[in-house]
């Protein structure tokens, strides 16, 4: 017997738990991520005056009034990670959350590298990348629809 041969069964074993453990990943990752998008949101409408002051003068948001910016950032942050959770739509939400930490990122850029600001932004987006390349996995509606409906 080769060594091929003996190593093929633990090899192969290994790589089953691996795959198996693919799913719960995918929905720790949207979990953690909707859930930082999602505190970001609440924290903006609890105090809407400061968020629009902050989108105003401290966040340079390129190409958007600060007014739209706002709005914009909120009802992303509060409805796209419901989405996320759940796992509908999971590469698009993932793709819309993506643009919005790179928004994040690009507008806030100064602050973020000053401290430890943008290691966690690509934490999320990382996150988000996985998400976007393996889609919801088996915890997802998108799964869900996709074994009911095939050809869909």
């Amino acid at each position: 017997m080769s060594l091929t041969d003996t190593l093929e069964g633990p090899v192969q074993t290994f790589n089953n738990l691996l795959a198996k453990l693919g799913s719960p990943l995918l929905l720790f990752f949207r979990c953690w991520v909707a859930w930082v998008f999602l505190k970001s949101g609440l924290l903006k409408i609890g105090d809407w005056e400061t968020t629009l002051l902050l989108f105003e003068y401290e966040y340079a948001v390129p190409l958007l009034p600060f007014e739209l910016a706002a709005y914009l950032a909120t009802f992303t942050e509060l409805v796209f990670p419901i989405f996320l959770i759940a796992g509908v739509g999971t590469r698009f939400f993932a793709i819309a959350l993506s643009l919005v930490n790179i928004m994040a990122v690009v507008s806030y850029y100064a602050t973020l590298a000053k401290g430890a600001g943008l290691i966690y932004h690509n934490l999320w987006g990382t996150m988000l990348l996985v998400n976007i390349i393996f889609g919801g996995g088996f915890f997802s509606i998108d799964r869900w629809i996709k074994s009911r409906f095939p050809n869909y």
